[in-house]
């Protein structure tokens, strides 16, 4: 179905305005410390000669005597070429050379965005060229990082230029597609804000503003283009290069990323076999690395200077030697370590779904994954999820169950998968999976959800569903239970329910329905 373009930029723009003037502090603060700190301005001539704006930072006292590791920082979607100075000047500090450029498309830079595609891999290249020729940088000590749209141009340029030793990617895409259209869902809440926050602080390019527009209109016949357009900046298409050079690669994102979801990132992270480090924190789309632009003692930075300080200066500072995977639970302070993603996950427990359910589509039940990046954050600092009154979500359009009470606490961690049968009365629909950890008084907290969409099914005939839940880390307490609802609207989400639709969720005896959800080895 259609999409009004006009609602949808009206649902973003309270994110797209935070955004925007986080973005203006940051250009207001750093810049006037900027002088004081011997920060270098320049222009760099990128791919096809485009004019990118950049800032140089040099270690105090460099004299072009000896080199120094190279960091290059590409700014994030929609933020000025100041975004990292605050860390670019404690790099240069702790002996780095960082060089942070605007990319193409976006403010004083030249060009039209591009959206990851060849020529942003090119201008990474060309900007670690102009590096090495004009900064004291170390050609064999080269490293890339960056937060969002930063996170996810390092990855394809190291994937593409071998020069560069190490990564650290924060609150980035590795499968561009599972990230904004998993199960032929088209995440629109979060792109409405990317397609705003371009038009407002970019140049689209023809393609990309066709690309926006194809999404909306959930036109079939273009939707291998747009598979094939998303694999080609997908940093997973080409994660053998990454294995071949031996690059470095720390992953870093938050459990409620409502722009890349952290599933697609997990998944990546089990393709690499060179060194490699997942974190995983409560919060939303690069929230986590927000306090950290402005100078804030953060988790995340530290790790980043860590993993750039073993892998580019040779410091034994144990981060080779900890548990590659990190996680934050949303319930609790404090880090749990992991051999593997596999392991996150250890002891799974099943509950049943044995009672069938028919719902009906197109009204949105109550239950909902919240408004993007506010929800998320909401949960980051107050510990207060998407709530829904469970007793009282209306049958008529939402099915539920429920497990019984649990007698002790049960630490979620990981993907939770539902499987199903599912006979729709239409060729084609969507339906929103949620979990709720449901407490004595019926309140039930959003623990993960996730939405499925199918097209070209013959009505009234039954097929399988297999649907993994977005990864989390959530404790649900002693004398709680979960609840599974399924429910065919929500915000965040298109919806493909043809008018009258209704939906059957059925339990055959030779193949049953359940929820399978992963808890932490006890």
């Amino acid at each position: 179905m259609g999409l009004n373009r006009k609602a949808l930029r009206t649902t973003a723009v309270g994110a797209v305005s935070a955004t925007l003037i986080a973005g203006g502090t940051l250009a207001a603060a750093p810049t006037a410390q900027a002088a004081a700190n011997g920060v270098r301005f320049v222009d760099i001539t990128g791919d096809g000669g485009t004019v990118l704006k950049a800032n140089v930072v040099t270690p105090a006292g460099a004299d072009g005597s000896r080199t120094y590791p190279l960091i290059v920082l590409p700014t994030s979607w929609g933020f000025p070429q100041v975004e990292y100075l605050v860390q670019a000047q404690k790099l240069a500090d702790s002996g780095y050379v960082v060089v942070s450029y605007n990319v193409r498309g976006f403010w004083q830079s030249g060009g039209q965005i591009d959206v990851a595609g060849p020529p942003d891999w090119a201008d990474a290249s060309k900007v670690i060229d102009w590096s090495l020729a004009h900064t004291p940088a170390d050609p064999a000590r080269i490293g890339m990082a960056g937060v969002s749209y930063g996170a996810g141009i390092s990855l394809l340029a190291a994937e593409h230029d071998k020069r560069v030793k190490a990564v650290a990617a924060l609150s980035g895409w590795a499968d561009l597609i599972d990230a904004i259209y998993s199960h032929r869902t088209q995440h629109v809440q979060a792109a409405a804000v990317l397609d705003t926050a371009g038009m407002v602080a970019g140049r689209e390019s023809p393609e990309t503003r066709q690309v926006f527009d194809d999404f909306y209109a959930s036109d079939l016949v273009k939707e291998q283009e747009l598979i094939d357009w998303g694999k080609k900046r997908s940093p997973a298409t080409y994660a053998d290069a990454l294995n071949d050079n031996r690059t470095a690669v720390l992953l870093a994102n938050a459990w409620g990323d409502t722009v890349f979801s952290p599933n697609q990132y997990a998944d990546f992270y089990e393709r690499l076999s060179g060194p490699k480090r997942l974190e995983f924190r409560p919060g939303d789309h690069a929230t986590a690395e927000l306090p950290g632009l402005f100078g804030v003692p953060n988790d995340v930075w530290t790790d980043t200077r860590r993993w750039f300080d073993h892998y580019l200066r040779g410091q034994d500072n144990g981060v080779d030697r900890e548990q590659p995977v990190q996680l934050k639970s949303r319930s609790t302070d404090g880090y749990e370590g992991y051999p593997d993603w596999k392991s996150v996950g250890a002891d799974r427990r099943k509950f049943d779904l044995t009672a069938p359910a028919t719902i009906h589509a197109n009204v949105d039940s109550g239950a909902d994954g919240g408004i993007v990046f506010l929800s998320s954050i909401l949960d980051q600092v107050t510990r207060i999820p998407p709530m829904a009154w469970v007793p009282l979500l209306p049958r008529r359009w939402a099915a539920v169950w429920q497990s019984e009470r649990y007698p002790t606490a049960q630490h979620v961690r990981g993907t939770a998968m539902l499987h199903t049968t599912l006979t729709p009365t239409k060729e084609s629909g969507t339906f929103i999976a949620y979990l709720y950890d449901v407490g004595p008084l019926g309140v039930g907290k959003l623990v993960t959800h996730a939405p499925l969409t199918w097209h070209d099914r013959t009505p009234g005939e039954s097929f399988g569903v297999d649907l993994p839940l977005y990864s989390t880390a959530y404790d649900v307490p002693a004398g709680h239970r979960l609840a599974l609802v399924v429910d065919t609207v929500d915000p965040l989400y298109t919806e493909h329910n043809p008018s009258g639709a209704q939906l059957t969720f059925s339990s055959p005896a030779d193949d049953p329905s359940y929820l399978s959800v992963p808890l932490r080895e006890q």
